[in-house]
This record gives C-alpha cells, sequence and structure tokens, in this order.
C-alpha cells in the first residue's frame, strides 16, 4: 500500500468514527432511556404528534420508534426527509421531500410540511407535539407565507448560497418568509390546544454554538430576529434589485406591522434538546486519532467565515509543525468542525464548500513538499454541495494524479468537484443519515 493511500485509510477511520458518535437512532435511543422526564411525558399525553424534517430525521424517527413502543398505538407523524431507502416505519410518515444532492425547497416538502402544520392545528388538549429537526429542515420544511410563492422561495433562497452570507443570516430570511419556521409551528400547535398542550422538540446540530433559533429555522424556538433583519440582510449582500417583488412586499408589510412578527414570547415549558453536535463529533475522531498514535490539535466546532481563509490557516499549521514543530512534533493530527462559506460569484463549477476546502489547501502548498501532509474535508452528512461526494483529499498523490491540470485556476472558477474526480481524490461515502455540519481531518507524519 502507498504511504498517500495508508494515510488516506487512517483519515477516513478517524472521519468515520467522528460521524458514527453522531448516528441519530443512537442517540434518540440513548435519551428515551435516560431521560425519566420524557418518559413521563410520553405515558400522559393523550396522542403523540411526531412532526420534522433534516438529513437526519429518518434514523431519528427509527431510534424513537424502536423506544417508544408502548405509547405507539397513540402516535401520529409526518417527517420531510431526503430522498433515500429508509427503515419502513410503523406510525410515522417518511415523506421523501427531495432528491439527494439538493438543497432547495420542493412541492413535495411544501405538501409534508402543510400536513404538519395541520397535524399542530387539528391538536387536541393533552397532546404531545414531539418534532424531529436536523440539519437540512430549513431546506425540508418550507411553507411560504401568504403571498409568496414557492418559486420565489427558491429563488431567494438560491441567491443568498451563492453570497457569503452565513446559515444564521439565510434562516434569518427563511424564517420570515414561512408559516412553519421562527416559533410558528410551536404558535400553532399552543392555540390549537389552548396551551394545554406538551412540546418536545430533539435535535441534532449543524449549526456553529447550536443556535436554536437557527437550527431547521427553530420552528419550535423563540425566535429572536425580525423583518427588519431579514430585510437588511437582503440589503447587505446587495440582492434588493434581484429579490421578487412578492418577497420585498411581504418583508415591507412585516417591517411596518401589517403582518405578525414570528413569536418571541415562546412559553418556557416548550423543551428543545440538543442530542449531538459537531463538538461531540470532534471528540471522537480525536479519541481514534490518539489511538491511532497521533498527538491531536482540536481547533474546535466555531470555525466558520470564508473557505479559502481557513484553508489557508490549515495550510500553516502543517508548514509550522514540519519547519518548526510548532505547536508540536509530528506525527500531528489537526481537526476542525463547523461550517464555512463560499462567495460563488457569476458562473461558478461545480463543487461544496469541503471541496473547495480542499483544494484552497492543496493551492496554498502546492510549491511545498506534501508527502507527509493528508488532509480531509467533508460534510458529515455524506454531501457537499450539489455534488456525490462529501468533500475530498488534498496529498501529494492528488498533485501527481492531476497531471497539467493547474488547481489555481479550479479554485477561481470554484470547479472543485472535476478537479479532484480526475485526480481521483474525491471522498465519496454516500449519505450518513446524520448531519452535523463538516468534519475536517490533516495529518502530519
Amino acid at each position: 500500500m502507498k504511504p498517500s493511500t495508508q494515510s488516506r485509510k487512517k483519515l477516513e477511520v478517524i472521519w468515520n468514527k467522528g460521524v458514527k458518535a453522531v448516528d441519530p437512532r443512537d442517540l434518540v435511543a440513548h435519551f428515551v432511556q435516560s431521560d425519566a422526564s420524557f418518559q413521563s411525558v410520553l405515558s400522559e399525553a393523550a396522542s403523540i404528534l411526531v412532526v420534522g424534517g433534516g438529513k437526519a430525521t429518518a434514523a431519528m424517527a427509527l431510534g424513537l420508534e424502536q423506544e417508544i413502543k408502548p405509547f405507539l398505538s397513540k402516535t401520529v407523524g409526518i417527517l420531510n426527509v431526503p430522498e433515500a431507502n429508509y427503515p419502513k416505519l410503523e406510525k410515522i410518515k417518511l415523506n421523501l421531500a427531495r432528491p439527494a444532492g439538493m438543497n432547495q425547497p420542493t412541492v413535495k416538502a411544501v405538501e409534508g410540511s402543510k400536513a404538519m402544520i395541520q397535524l399542530a392545528q387539528e391538536a387536541k388538549e393533552g397532546d404531545l407535539l414531539l418534532a424531529l429537526i436536523s440539519g437540512g429542515g430549513s431546506a425540508l420544511m418550507p411553507l411560504p407565507s401568504l403571498g409568496v410563492s414557492l418559486e420565489d422561495k427558491q429563488k431567494i433562497t438560491s441567491l443568498l448560497s451563492g453570497t457569503s452570507a452565513s446559515i444564521n443570516e439565510l434562516n434569518c430570511v427563511r424564517k420570515h418568509l414561512s408559516q412553519i419556521k421562527g416559533g410558528r409551528l410551536a404558535q400553532a400547535f399552543l392555540e390549537a390546544t389552548q396551551g394545554k398542550g406538551k412540546i418536545v422538540t430533539l435535535i441534532l446540530s449543524d449549526v456553529i454554538e447550536d443556535k436554536l433559533d437557527v437550527i431547521g429555522s427553530g420552528p419550535t424556538v423563540n425566535d429572536p430576529t425580525t423583518f427588519n433583519d431579514a430585510f437588511n440582510i437582503l440589503q447587505k449582500h446587495l440582492l434588493l434589485d434581484k429579490t421578487p417583488a412578492s418577497i420585498l412586499q411581504h418583508l415591507q408589510s412585516g417591517i411596518a406591522g401589517k403582518i405578525s412578527d414570528t413569536p418571541k414570547d415562546l412559553p418556557a415549558s416548550i423543551r428543545n434538546k440538543v442530542l449531538g453536535n459537531n463538538a461531540l463529533a470532534l471528540d471522537a475522531a480525536a479519541n481514534q486519532a490518539r489511538q491511532l498514535g497521533y498527538q491531536v490539535i482540536n481547533l474546535g466546532s466555531c470555525m466558520e467565515g470564508d473557505t479559502a481563509g481557513l484553508a489557508s490557516i490549515h495550510a500553516s499549521i502543517a508548514r509550522s509543525i514540519l519547519k518548526y514543530d510548532q505547536p508540536c512534533q509530528p506525527p500531528v493530527c489537526i481537526l476542525s468542525g463547523g461550517e464555512t462559506t463560499v462567495n460563488l460569484g457569476q458562473n461558478p463549477g461545480k463543487g461544496g464548500r469541503n471541496q473547495e476546502m480542499a483544494l484552497a489547501f492543496l493551492c496554498a502548498l502546492k510549491d511545498h513538499n506534501l508527502e507527509r501532509i493528508t488532509f480531509l474535508a467533508a460534510g458529515t452528512d455524506g454531501e457537499d454541495g450539489p455534488t456525490d461526494a462529501a468533500g475530498a483529499f488534498a496529498d501529494s498523490s492528488t498533485l501527481k494524479q492531476s497531471g497539467t491540470m493547474n488547481a489555481s485556476d479550479f479554485l477561481a472558477r470554484h470547479d472543485a468537484y472535476h478537479y479532484f474526480k480526475t485526480a481521483g481524490s474525491l471522498f465519496q461515502p454516500g449519505p450518513t443519515g446524520t448531519n452535523v455540519m463538516d468534519l475536517r481531518v490533516l495529518i502530519v507524519e
């Protein structure tokens, strides 16, 4: 086995260990088994209404049904999930709301979201609304505000995704164009039950610092943002002249007080429980790296901002270790999580932020010896942009296999996918069934 192949295998082992630690089925099962308060809520509920969406919610639902068998007779629900082959559930319907590799709201997703709101609006006193929310929930749970079309929602989502807008900014706009996000799902349920129903939300976090109002756009959480905030985000990213008229009119009506803002005072009794996050994945990956004999530098789960800039920082750390044994002597494994942004500009190529990260890392080190450096950047959900890859490897083998291709040219036009495909360095584990942002592994031998 070639040295680069051996190193890549080690990175995969470390990455897979991190992803395994945030297996949604296991996390839900452990919570149900160990939380006496939740068990009491289940037993007291007249009916259990399960709603939600995200890339991990199918596995969450499987874990839930297996653990609440005594209560399945009073359980009904629907979840919006990406298309995949899922185990059949007994009581919870899985609405296949979008194709794999796509992150746009769809007609099928709107239908599922309408069914969720209807469940909430028809709830009775004593019912339990049990929401399962994970990364990808915002795109998978669209229910446009009255007067805003799905097409217009798709357009503004694409426009914001093509800028350097953060997930916080994107979801702020989404919340103010929705009948279900930003606490409105909880609001509908509480109105139907006259405040005498209970709400529990189980969450797999895919955002920096696990901000509850941002994960899946917080359908059961108080929303601190306003219509004015959403408008200012569009203005900040120079999108006002490209924004559909219906959206501008809706936001301006909200700013003028003609439309009620998202709820700011939902009851404190609503329980929102984060079961897993990027930090948990990083800890597991770090333990695995130590078992393989590496010193570990864990940069944490709050890495955000410009993708190329963060790639350069990783490259600089690797160079310092090789040249000066600083901050420590090799063999070293540097781990980082979080989620970066890419400003795609006009006519971008194909790829995602992790492939862009790997390519920018390669460009930063292309004039240095890469024989002792191997880097993997990948999304924990197994998806990276509209591609069939989770991310990519960057090492000496990548440069050799890329031949005469100029990495900098591919980076400039945001076409990392085709560069790494030709170089045989795409990382393609397939959908993992979980989603806790990105996990990057860098080893220096």
